[in-house]
């Protein structure tokens, strides 16, 4: 894990460490002022700039005062446990002991915590019916156990204690003190996080960002790195673009990218979408006629390439097109002119030509229905543009982004996203990318405001999910069905160990607990999908 560094802190006489150990004597005036002293200090940690620093004094402070003999923190942003992104901190320990205290935590207390959404407060793990049979329980003969979710956002963690220098269980004050604890550590955690994640070093997009101007592109995924590298050296030179890729990923979007990036900007870009018209009147909407060139021919029409002239001219499932269009568009791109319906002389055209498909060109030019010639005409540099389930990381920021877009075009308050719906749209299918993911938003948008809500939920964003039984099953709601029923089996048949399970599906503890989350799945309960 990115930025780990352990201490044991030494007992000194005088120290906040010394003073606690010998707590139950305490008189309530000195009570009184090791509490202020503690909140003092926890104050004074919202001016801290780094993340690893503030991960390691947050977890003193609340150890100390619960007189935890050891703890845990982390926090992550990741759905697959991505090391740059999740930070832990264990207290107590040398770095040597630091690892096999890690592995020995009890990933079923930390899972309890995070699936219920609650603090767990065992006096004793070994002997509490719900922890006693876990491996780690019983290898580490695991006590006094409290455990505290921190929630904020896309952002999930825990603190975790383990063992009293004194005698005993923790307290419910320990656990007032930590929830409260846990509650304002969250955007504090939150913003260093939202800090971290946009550094050079985190973000791979930024270096291409600075090249490009291209906000409409949210992510920050190795994935859109790839295309934003990509446009920005395809912007500025005055060659054809292929934008491959699933419907619904934005190619589109990218196709503006690259004109609004080209010296083409201040020209028009003018779209056409070659599957939404019929095959009789394609030739005419791009090229346009002259009068009599065709029947309804009357006067002259200018088509989508003369009103492309000196800009971009973008044709959006190119695929489609009629083998006697692609003919002309050939002789267009070869040429630099072209020959409206019912014209003999032929017209220069200044454009750039940007084409999209959803399909493989190759096996359509394989199948004859599609111009091999024009194919490497249109091929000269090549953009994919990434499907959903290749950048789920990306998903917060496209949700939050969505939302937000809903909330201002319908003059609606904007929601505060809880965590149940980042970790449902994470885990989620999207098969239609994120043109269904941003209708999935709106749609949520519009029913959360309409329930007067303050959070967006996952049921707002799945419907289908709280749909009567006999409903029809969506595709959606098909497949998490499924991913429920298969995730409780096996944690059912792993007697409800996390990292037994995760190996077993072959996926991180981390991406395990977001999908536990999002079913709702809690040992001895059915899942809500």
């Amino acid at each position: 894990m990115a930025g780990v560094c352990f201490r044991r802190r030494p007992v000194r006489s005088g120290s906040q460490c010394d003073i606690l150990s010998r707590m139950t004597g305490l008189s309530d005036c000195e009570r009184i002022r090791q509490e202020r002293d503690f909140y003092r200090k926890f104050l004074n940690l919202g001016d801290r700039e780094e993340l690893e620093p503030f991960v390691g004094e947050v977890l003193a402070l609340i150890a100390e005062i619960s007189q935890a003999r050891r703890g845990y923190f982390e926090i992550s942003d990741e759905p697959d446990g991505n090391a740059t992104n999740s930070f832990w901190r264990v207290y107590g320990c040398t770095p040597e002991e630091a690892p096999s205290f890690r592995a020995g935590i009890s990933q079923g207390v930390i899972a309890e915590a995070l699936t219920q959404r609650t603090t767990i407060r065992s006096t004793s793990a070994r002997d509490d019916t719900r922890f006693r049979e876990r491996g780690s329980v019983r290898k580490h003969q695991i006590a006094a156990v409290l455990c505290a979710p921190i929630l904020v956002g896309p952002f999930s963690g825990v603190i975790y204690l383990q063992d009293r220098l004194t005698p005993g269980p923790f307290t419910e004050e320990d656990r007032s003190r930590a929830e409260i604890f846990a509650r304002h550590v969250a955007p504090l955690a939150e913003r260093l996080m939202l800090r971290r994640r946009l550094s050079p070093d985190v973000d791979p997009t930024l270096a291409y960002r600075r090249q490009l101007r291209a906000p409409e592109l949210i992510g920050r995924s190795e994935a859109i790195a790839r295309v934003l590298r990509d446009a920005a050296m395809a912007a500025r030179i005055d060659v054809g673009v292929l934008l491959t890729g699933p419907t619904g990923t934005g190619k589109t979007l990218l196709a503006r990218v690259l004109h609004n990036n080209s010296p083409r900007a201040a020209r028009p870009f003018v779209e056409v979408n070659c599957a939404a018209l019929p095959e009789a009147l394609l030739e005419n909407e791009v090229f346009g006629a002259l009068p009599g060139g065709h029947s309804t021919a009357t006067h002259k029409i200018p088509g989508k390439v003369a009103a492309a002239e000196g800009g971009t001219l973008f044709l959006d499932e190119v695929s489609e097109l009629p083998l006697g269009v692609q003919a002309k568009l050939l002789q267009l791109l070869q040429a630099k002119e072209y020959f409206p319906l019912g014209g003999s002389q032929p017209i220069r055209a200044d454009i750039r030509v940007i084409a999209a498909a959803n399909v493989d060109l190759k096996q359509a030019v394989a199948r004859r229905t599609f111009r091999e010639d024009l194919f490497y005409r249109l091929n000269v540099l090549s953009i994919r543009m990434p499907s959903l389930s290749e950048r789920v990381e990306d998903i917060p920021d496209l949700l939050r982004a969505a939302c937000a877009r809903a909330s201002d075009t319908y003059g609606l308050p904007h929601l505060q996203i809880a965590q149940s719906a980042y970790n449902a749209a994470q885990t989620a299918e999207w098969p239609g990318n994120v043109r269904q993911l941003q209708n999935a938003a709106e749609s949520a948008v519009i029913r959360g405001c309409g329930d007067a809500a303050r959070q967006l939920e996952a049921r707002y964003l799945f419907p289908e999910s709280t749909a009567p039984d006999n409903s029809p099953p969506t595709y959606q709601s098909a497949t998490r069905q499924f991913q429920a029923q298969l995730v409780r089996r096996t944690l059912d048949e792993v007697d409800w160990n996390v990292s037994e399970a995760a190996r077993r599906l072959d996926l991180t503890r981390t991406y395990l607990h977001k999908l536990m989350s999002s079913f709702g799945l809690v040992r001895g309960r059915n899942a809500q999908v």
